[in-house]
């Protein structure tokens, strides 16, 4: 995400970057090319033109021309501009204490991803300690309830239904007294959606939220479509009134122009991104640490909180133990490899790496190949793993065929954790070995906050 603007941030910052002094050309410079990249990213024009007029003024200051560091002062002033357009501080959700019924409204069009971000937030309040319930009062869409309630069945969190039913407000107040007898302690309505904006779902919207007086409203919008999901967001903001918004496909947004104008539109922040298909593909909205993303600095916080989610302490410990008597085995890479892929896609955590986003082409992230690494493990036996000494010729001509590869693909594979092992050797020698080492990749540092 926010891959071409990273870019063309970071090369209007050279302008100013590392120098001793800056002139009022330098600014001018610098600011005409982050112009360029809001406008190419599908900014709001009024919302560029309010970040470039600002920007200009600040840094015009004598309190950057004059400072021992003007170009630090230059790149400070427009981080803080962008932490302020993608919403200032952390917006969470405003729910009443557990020993009430908090209730919350999912608003959007068709196709949104509603009712799957409806289920993504349950299962986050579910980790959270909280105990959702979710309600199906789409009744327009055909499958609705049937896919609320498939996706309800694999988070493990109830949905209340009545089939057959035509009116979204008696299904939502018997879900109300079904959560009350059963100790729920907060109610996540799918609501209807249309195709586009119409009067009788603004209508029946209105009807719901007068009966649930909900303590968030939140629209669910697609991310791909741009300047389309911030006027969608003001309109239902204007008829109904949202708390917040979810954006969906947020992995997919190489621009970022709805996230950097939607709080400067509408006045609502974003709460939430949908960043994959998976059920726990659904992030709170950090907006400094987008941020510096967005400026090329990395995200270093979010990447340690996906390790400590995906990488357990005893784990880590058993492989530290592993390292330091120099005894990784295949098995212990197979483990490091799922834990990875817990953390999310390898661009993902590559954008979180302070200097890297931009810097890795799709074509180096697929010579990571993740997936094909896994399954040639996996097709491998339990001896094997044990021992890779043993896999002579014939058993790597073997794997090849279980897994769907080649005999040169599972030789690269050998040859990498031989690699791997003598590393591992030398930093255990340097005294310098640290849970999950080279292992998976994961940097030493992102282990020891694991609680």
């Amino acid at each position: 995400m926010f891959d071409k603007l990273t870019l063309k941030m970071g090369d209007a910052l050279r302008f100013v970057a590392g120098k001793s002094r800056i002139s009022e050309k330098n600014i001018e410079d610098a600011v005409e090319a982050i112009k360029i990249a809001l406008l190419d990213a599908d900014v709001n024009v009024r919302v560029v033109r309010r970040f470039v007029n600002s920007t200009i003024e600040e840094a015009k200051g004598a309190a950057v021309l004059r400072s021992v560091d003007p170009g630090q002062q230059f790149v400070k002033i427009v981080y803080e501009k962008i932490k302020s357009y993608l919403g200032g501080e952390d917006q969470g959700l405003a729910l009443k204490n557990t020993d009430q019924v908090s209730v919350i409204l999912m608003l959007g069009l068709q196709g949104s991803g509603k009712t799957t971000s409806s289920a993504k937030l349950a299962l986050r309040l579910k980790k959270e300690g909280r105990k959702p319930l979710l309600a199906a009062c789409d009744l327009v869409r055909p499958a609705a309830i049937e896919q609320l309630s498939v996706l309800a069945a694999r988070i493990g969190v109830p949905v209340y239904r009545e089939d057959g039913e035509k009116d979204p407000v008696r299904v939502f107040n018997a879900a109300f007294s079904w959560a009350k007898k059963n100790l729920i302690d907060t109610i996540i309505v799918d609501t209807t959606g249309r195709l586009q904006v119409d009067d009788v779902m603004m209508e029946e919207l209105s009807r719901i939220k007068a009966a649930a007086k909900p303590d968030e409203l939140l629209l669910v919008a697609d991310s791909m479509t741009g300047q389309s999901a911030v006027s969608i967001a003001k309109t239902f903001d204007e008829k109904i009134g949202i708390s917040g918004v979810i954006l969906t496909k947020f992995d997919s947004d190489t621009r970022g122009g709805a996230a950097l104008s939607l709080k400067t539109v509408t006045g609502k922040p974003l709460k939430f991104t949908g960043t994959g298909e998976k059920p726990e593909d659904l992030e709170p909205f950090h907006p400094e640490r987008f941020a510096s993303r967005i400026l090329g600095m990395g995200d270093v916080v979010s990447l340690v909180e996906k390790a400590q989610e995906a990488i357990d302490r005893e784990e880590a410990l058993a492989i530290q133990k592993k390292i330091l008597k120099n005894d990784i085995t295949l098995e212990d890479m197979l483990a490091q490899l799922r834990a990875v892929k817990k953390m999310g896609s390898v661009r993902s955590m590559i954008e979180m790496i302070p200097g890297m986003a931009g810097q890795v082409s799709d074509d180096d992230i697929e010579k990571a190949k993740l997936n094909k690494q896994e399954v040639i493990l996996c097709s491998m036996t339990l001896k094997e793993r044990a021992n890779y000494l043993i896999i002579g010729p014939s058993r790597r001509a073997r794997i090849a065929r279980g897994s769907g590869t080649s005999v040169a693909e599972v030789s690269r594979l050998l040859k990498h954790f031989e690699k791997m092992r003598t590393v591992m050797k030398k930093m255990t020698k340097m005294g310098r070995a640290a849970p999950g080492g080279a292992l998976g990749g994961i940097p030493p540092a992102m282990l020891k906050g694991i609680r």
